[in-house]
């Protein structure tokens, strides 16, 4: 298996994969803590099956479907006689906050493996393809936005019949209204530094509240999303340290790209001008 990107954020790590095989694939996937999302960006073999063999009898394999999810605890066998390259977009979301938004866990039923094995719900497949194209990509605040969209994965798997026994919507657990002034002051703090974009997980944090909470109560008291909040903070950042005559590398560095290259495509796609072009503009050039 060839990793092409790879974004790793607090919930989740997030991989855009290649994978290469010398004869038909068989493996068994288990995880104890996390959940597994995949989603085929290529053909899936057609002979694809796979066999949740703590549930069913050993002998018995199913179909996989374009997009499919490993439970945690269960082991889940995978074979094809097939041994074309595949690609997918992988996402393993960490176990613990995707249930602490909820009263009750799934059982897993009948109903539910044969619907973890192949899930046609085109929301969470847009989900994961805009997970992808910011992992092969990275934007502004590029973590936190990805951090967010794994978030809401989590919650779309647990809520709308891809984890449910039944295809009911399970109760999430209360939030309460907006931010408090003292909560709004740490997170425009925060964001005042010239650095790498903050996390979810680490605003969650200076708030005391659970990542869930921060993404609700921060659009209800600003208006708009927490990532488009903070990538509108970085890219003044970026514009300052611009006017500056900082160059392209050091700009990049601080505020937490891989690369300036990476850097120069996020600053173009946010804005819709190159950073040499962007300096031009400024009075005085």
């Amino acid at each position: 298996m060839d990793v092409e990107a790879e974004l790793s954020v607090p919930s989740a790590q997030v991989q855009l994969v290649h994978y290469r095989f010398d004869e038909p694939p068989q493996s068994v996937m288990h995880l104890e803590d996390r959940i597994r999302v995949e989603l085929c960006l290529t053909s899936r073999h057609r002979s694809a099956r796979a066999c949740f063999s703590d549930m069913w009898n050993p002998s018995r394999f199913q179909r996989i479907g374009e997009l499919f999810v490993v439970p945690p605890t269960l082991d889940m066998a995978v074979r094809s006689d097939e041994d074309g390259p595949l690609s997918s977009i992988v996402c393993q979301l960490a176990l613990e906050p995707v249930l602490s938004l909820f009263e009750q866990l799934p059982d897993f039923s009948e109903h539910f493996l044969l619907m973890a094995l192949d899930i046609r719900d085109t929301n969470l497949k847009g989900l994961l393809l805009r997970l992808a194209a910011e992992t092969r990509h990275p934007g502004f605040a590029s973590e936190i936005l990805a951090e967010a969209m794994a978030t809401q994965l989590g919650v779309d798997l647990l809520r709308f019949g891809a984890v449910l026994p039944d295809g009911g919507v399970m109760p999430e657990r209360p939030v309460a209204g907006g931010l408090a002034p003292w909560q709004l002051r740490r997170i425009d703090e925060r964001l005042q530094e010239m650095q790498r974009a903050p996390t979810l997980s680490e605003l969650a944090a200076l708030c005391r509240i659970s990542v869930r909470q921060l993404t609700r109560a921060f659009r209800a008291t600003r208006g708009c999303s927490v990532g488009a909040y903070v990538t509108n903070s970085q890219i003044t950042h970026a514009k300052a340290l611009l006017a500056a005559d900082e160059s392209v590398a050091t700009i990049a560095g601080a505020l937490g790209f891989s690369s300036s290259s990476n850097f120069c495509f996020a600053f173009r796609r946010a804005t819709g001008v190159t950073p040499a072009q962007y300096r031009m503009t400024l009075p005085g050039r």
